[in-house]
């Protein structure tokens, strides 16, 4: 399992981290397009029983996984402008858009295991023929209700845009790390948060424990509101930094492996709650930062840590098996205490005082 990952893995580093830039280059609903046509191929490979369609089904996803984190963002924020609608509106929108895909989740669970009951006595693959439907459904609506305008800059001229946007603001370099930190964090979560709960051979009902992280993940994304605009009116950065030394926190308390299932559970909410919060929140800090030709590019280059970090820990920890699962906790919670520390940094202009490479790039151009 962990080498059938690594591949996923290996896919979204070596592959996933260019088809997102080209989207910006060649147009998002391409890209989006393409996503769906990969799904499409991985509910069909999904559906087969031979061993190398596990290895193939699984870099399908990875890929199309990396087109959708990157290049959906940037379409809404293209047709949210073009529309002219009120840029303050996209908070509202990112706080949705995080609370339909956890709501979604939820209703996948529930029809999934609808299907596997109906599949055991029909004998059909009713998950990877259902997940195939929805890949056409999207793919044709995507065709038919998207008309976009193709950027028409060319592949060296973007190129040297996205490195400009990285050398010359300090501040696109923090969100990326922050960006990356979260990717990891939420990466090793599911991959670590079973074999936490079920140590030590425990019994637990694990299908009434996934809707509670989920659940609180939507609850964490109602918060946005309530965060920015309504009740207590914070600075974005502030309550960044909070969340991020508490998401950091629950981490470390798991790292050292505590045994009551009460305690994990509040912490996995606590935890799932938090990226509820910040995921909307970092895709509100893109949009004031990041320009919308750039930010499929910019996502996907700050994710190439994050899946280098997932690789070697699939690799050393779960087939080598020379990484303790506390000690990827621990490098998790690292990693969410770093980006709190960026966070300030974007706060406290940092990027102002000390970012000094855009005087090395603007003599090199």
């Amino acid at each position: 399992m962990a080498l059938v990952l690594s591949s996923g893995s290996v896919a979204s580093l070596l592959l996933g981290t260019f088809l997102a830039p080209l989207s910006d280059v060649l147009g998002q609903k391409k890209a989006c397009m393409f996503a769906c046509l990969l799904q499409l191929a991985g509910g069909i490979l999904r559906g087969m029983n031979k061993y190398p369609s596990v290895w193939m089904t699984c870099i399908f996803l990875s890929l199309s996984s990396s087109i959708y984190s990157c290049s959906f963002e940037t379409w809404m924020v293209t047709e949210h402008e073009k529309l002219g609608f009120r840029k303050e509106l996209l908070s509202d929108t990112f706080w949705l858009m995080t609370f339909m895909e956890s709501a979604s989740l939820i209703g996948s669970q529930v029809m999934a295991n609808s299907l596997i009951s109906w599949s055991s006595e029909s004998g059909l693959a009713s998950p990877a023929v259902s997940a195939f439907a929805l890949a056409i459904v999207c793919l044709l609506y995507i065709n038919s209700g998207w008309d976009e305008h193709v950027p028409s800059s060319t592949f060296k001229n973007y190129k040297l845009s996205l490195s400009s946007l990285f050398l010359n603001d300090g501040r696109v370099l923090l969100l990326a790390c922050a960006h990356s930190a979260v990717h990891f964090s939420m990466a090793i979560f599911w991959l670590l948060w079973i074999p936490t709960v079920v140590a030590d051979g425990r019994e637990v009902a694990l299908g009434l424990i996934y809707p509670c992280l989920l659940g609180a993940r939507m609850f964490g994304s109602t918060m946005v509101p309530w965060m920015f605009n309504g009740f207590f009116s914070i600075e974005v950065e502030d309550c960044l930094t909070i969340v991020f030394m508490v998401v950091g926190f629950s981490f470390s308390v798991i790292a050292y492996d505590y045994q009551e299932i009460a305690v994990l559970v509040v912490l996995f909410c606590i935890i799932h709650g938090s990226f509820g919060l910040i995921v909307p929140s970092l895709a509100r800090l893109r949009s004031m930062y990041v320009p919308n030709e750039l930010r499929a590019g910019m996502m996907s280059l700050s994710l190439v840590p994050a899946n280098a970090g997932i690789l070697y820990v699939l690799i050393q920890g779960g087939y080598n098996r020379k990484l303790e699962n506390s000690t990827i906790m621990a490098l998790s919670s690292f990693g969410l205490f770093s980006a709190a520390v960026c966070i300030q940094l974007l706060k406290g202009k940092w990027w102002q005082r000390n970012c000094n490479w855009h005087v090395l790039w603007s003599a090199y151009v």
